[in-house]
């Protein structure tokens, strides 16, 4: 067999599996599992200290390519997801020109096979991300989409977004939605509240996510079809997603670490690097947000990896929003809900890889013999310090930087191949 990793703990909710094993890889696909003598071109003995969980999915990304390469590319952001174990992808259509188009699905996937991981482009609600014509939705899953979302700023028109989750129900596709009321916001950088009186900025309102939130999921309901919320960062979002599920709803979410980790008071040091979209607020939102990833309301988390560049992220208030976060991901989630013993390894498999991949129509991967071995294997004692400098993506936007995390991927593996390796 070309590959063998000896005595590592794998762990999948998918198939129960939670134990030390050996995992044997040949022409792409797990061979063996469980102990074994048989030789292999490569062995990695991970000691029982390592583990393994299927490879990482993140649903929401942004890669700038086409148009805006300079803050980063397909290559070099593949190449962060690598470094954060992740072998599967899902940019979203902010680039320049908007996908939008059967040949702007094209170029992402072409230009995708050169980086060893799966790279699924999402195509845009509305043409041009103008709010104002749906897209061709069947050329668009012709073309290979499985997700729809107009994420940088919402859909205004809520007709038109009922039409376009209806649509989309249709043909199997899903809408994903930034929810966001522009009017409400009104220029607020941001969240409103303490923080932004203190600094004598202008507030971004909870009400503007609330608001949004609310809508999507009336109509969902009166369609009778799934919506997804991005990036939910309210308590009163998650409330209100928490009652929709209980109501039968077909609403799925998602948040980002540092959501469940840092508060608005990371703004105090007028640091670009610390906003984003929508933004970090109270220690109440922070902790409703990690409850509902810990008790299911939050389906899964994703970094909604922003790049900006230095020159763009030097003025504090004039800043572009977003943060990169591909390679602090499974680090930050080990640190703040792991370690601190308030989920074990098979959530972590959940929220990070199987329940992504389900929410965007993908097949499932498995730690499973005769499956397409796709593996993130990390140390999750290994204590490290997020320095910029060192971080694979052109950007360099880190809301983790100068943390210590606890968790580092040592090894990715995708389709049976070493796609990284620290």
């Amino acid at each position: 067999m070309e590959l063998l990793i000896k005595n590592i703990r794998a762990c999948d909710p998918q198939t129960g599996l939670d134990g030390i094993t050996d995992i044997g890889i040949d022409g792409g696909k797990i061979v063996s599992l469980g102990k074994t003598d048989e030789h292999a071109q490569r062995v990695i003995d991970a000691k029982g200290k390592l583990c393994a969980l299927p490879g990482l999915f993140d649903m929401h990304v942004h890669f700038r390519d086409p148009g805006l390469t300079y803050k980063e590319d397909i290559i070099t952001g593949a190449n962060a997801a690598k470094a954060g174990g992740f072998t599967g992808v899902a940019c979203m259509p902010n680039t320049k020109p908007p996908i939008d188009s059967p040949e702007g699905v094209k170029y992402v996937f072409e230009k995708a096979k050169k980086t060893g991981i799966d790279v699924f482009p999402i195509a845009c609600v509305t043409k041009g991300m103008k709010g104002q014509e749906l897209c061709d939705y069947d050329a668009l899953k012709a073309a290979g989409v499985t997700a729809i979302s107009d994420d940088g700023r919402p859909v205004e028109n809520a007709e038109l977004m009922r039409q376009a989750i209806e649509k989309t129900n249709e043909n199997g596709l899903i809408v994903t939605s930034h929810c966001e009321d522009l009017k409400i916001i009104n220029g607020g950088i941001i969240n409103k509240g303490e923080i932004s009186e203190k600094l004598g900025v202008k507030g971004m309102d909870r009400a503007s996510e609330d608001y949004i939130t609310a809508r999507e999921i009336c109509l969902a309901m009166s369609c009778n079809a799934r919506v997804h919320i991005c990036h939910v960062s309210t308590k009163d979002s998650v409330n209100i997603i928490r009652a929709a599920k209980k109501d039968g709803v077909k609403v799925t979410c998602e948040t980002a670490p540092h959501y469940f980790t840092f508060t608005d008071e990371k703004l105090l040091d007028r640091d670009a690097d610390f906003r984003m979209s929508p933004p970090l607020r109270t220690e109440e939102d922070r902790a409703a947000v990690e409850e509902a990833v810990l008790d299911g309301t939050i389906d899964c988390i994703i970094t909604d990896h922003a790049p900006h560049s230095a020159e763009e992220k030097a003025d504090f208030e004039k800043a572009p929003n977003g943060v990169v976060g591909l390679e602090t991901s499974l680090a930050a989630t080990l640190t703040k809900l792991y370690h601190s013993g308030k989920c074990g390894l098979d959530k972590i498999a959940e929220i990070m890889s199987v329940n992504p991949r389900k929410i965007m129509g993908l097949e499932p991967i498995k730690i499973a013999v005769g499956e397409r071995c796709d593996l993130c294997i990390f140390d999750p004692d290994y204590e490290w310090e997020v320095i910029p400098a060192e971080l694979n993506s052109k950007s360099k936007n880190s809301v983790f930087k100068g943390t210590r995390l606890k968790g580092k991927v040592m090894y990715t593996i995708c389709r049976g191949k070493l796609v990284f390796e620290l």
